[in-house]
């Protein structure tokens, strides 16, 4: 026990082991629906689900870990939503690129990020960009990541003749996914822990009875890790394309890893002067296990929001983390109870999600045309193209020429220029 406290400075952080077990549970309670929504959504894209299963479980364990024992916060890491429907969805499946490759950007991605943090740059780069425009690529990855709930829902279905229109509401799959989000948001609402994932596993047994699901089984060794282990393109990423793929990894990564760390550090008590004195090593920490995952076979690793409810509960130091990722561990060995949660129980998740993902349009200046306009752009283009890539780039191009026109260029900082740019001459040059 001493030990622990000399290391993790549980002490003089006001916390004790027993509190620090009992926030790494609830934390890992209100995030362990990844392990079951993330093997869904990149089996979409063709990567094999069962790999994809133990790469979960293993990046979340590694990288809460390193936040844990490197950065000493009370942090739990997976691999991130939004970013692994963007991993599936629109760069698999809507550009054609192969998974291994997916894989390889954001293995670049991770890379960069590392480089951004060991040099001081993320400031001026986080810093350097509107708070409009990072807000409205959060809100388009909500409504992104809503869109394809509801399609997984079989609530939205494609159309001949308007693109989209509202499915088979009668059909098992759309009712049992419309009660599991109700139930979520309920229980959300009563400060259940676990929310989301009793949500979906309420939906999955209900599956057995209404959907034809079966049981497979809920205990057995994890399954191999093979068929996504450093299958990584690297080579192939780099010939994609860095603003296509690897600038939308970063930039997503860069924000999300950002605002999560210091919105939970806040709540924590943690910060000293407004700010977070090891965040270096919390974004090392972060990046890292980007890497690391996607060397494993996932998409990108990221600080988990749901944090804060292992703060609530008095989690202050990283010895909270390092019990996430014990948990993650013992998830390994539930294999065949993740391949049985159809598409429609990790609906109502994503939907979830999504919803908590638009709360952020009340932080734009509406009356400020010049920022809200490109946000409202970015935020409407991510779903309707279908691309967090073309979404972020009518952001930008947009915010850029309105300042130009209005006379206020001197207002625009030099990252966003050099981005409005990229972007601009792929188009012109390359195009979509």
């Amino acid at each position: 026990m001493s030990l622990l406290n000399n290391y993790f400075k549980l002490q003089e952080s006001g916390t004790n082991a027993r509190t620090e077990v009992i926030a790494g549970v609830t934390t890992f309670l209100t995030m362990a629906y990844i392990i079951f929504v993330n093997p869904s959504i990149l089996g979409d894209a063709g990567v094999p689900k069962d790999a994809v299963f133990v790469a979960t479980c293993l990046a979340a364990a590694l990288g809460s870990l390193m936040m844990g024992l490197y950065a000493n916060y009370p942090i739990g890491m997976a691999p991130g939503m939004g970013l692994n429907a963007y991993f599936a969805y629109a760069v698999v499946l809507g550009m054609g690129v192969p998974w291994q490759t997916a894989l390889g950007a954001v293995f670049i991605s991770g890379c960069l990020f590392i480089l951004v943090s060991v040099f001081g740059l993320r400031a001026m780069i986080v810093n350097g960009i509107p708070h409009s425009l990072r807000t409205a690529i959060t809100v388009g990855l909500g409504l992104f990541l809503g869109l394809i709930a509801l399609k997984s829902a079989g609530i939205v279905v494609a159309s001949p003749a308007t693109m989209v229109t509202a499915g088979d509401l009668r059909s098992a799959p759309a009712i049992m996914a419309i009660i599991g989000f109700l139930l979520i948001v309920t229980l959300d609402r009563l400060r259940v822990r676990g929310a989301i994932l009793i949500g979906m596993m309420a939906v999955t047994v209900a599956s057995f009875f209404f959907g034809g699901n079966t049981f497979k089984g809920l205990v057995s060794a994890p399954p191999s890790l093979a068929p996504t282990l450093m299958q990584l393109d690297i080579s192939g990423a780099i010939g994609v394309g860095i603003l296509n793929v690897v600038l939308v990894f970063f930039l997503v990564e860069l924000f999300d890893a950002t605002g999560t760390l210091m919105g939970v550090a806040s709540r924590a008590g943690l910060l000293v002067d407004g700010k977070m004195e090891r965040l270096n090593r919390a974004l090392l920490a972060d990046s890292a296990a980007i890497v690391a995952g996607s060397a494993l076979g996932t998409s990108s690793t990221t600080a988990y929001i749901e944090s804060a409810a292992g703060v609530q509960a008095g989690g202050r130091t990283g010895l909270t983390a390092v019990v996430i990722a014990l948990l993650f561990l013992a998830c390994l060995f539930i294999s065949p109870l993740a391949g049985v949660v159809p598409a429609y129980a990790t609906a109502p998740a994503l939907l979830f999600v999504a919803c908590l993902m638009l709360r952020d349009l009340g932080n734009i200046d509406w009356e400020e045309t010049t920022e809200s306009i490109p946000a409202a752009i970015c935020a409407v283009a991510i779903p309707f193209t279908y691309s967090i890539a073309h979404g972020i780039a009518f952001g930008f191009i947009t915010y850029a020429m309105l300042k130009l026109l209005t006379g206020r260029a001197r207002e625009v900082k030099v990252i966003v220029w050099l981005i409005a740019a990229a972007f601009t001459f792929k188009y012109a040059y390359v195009g979509a």
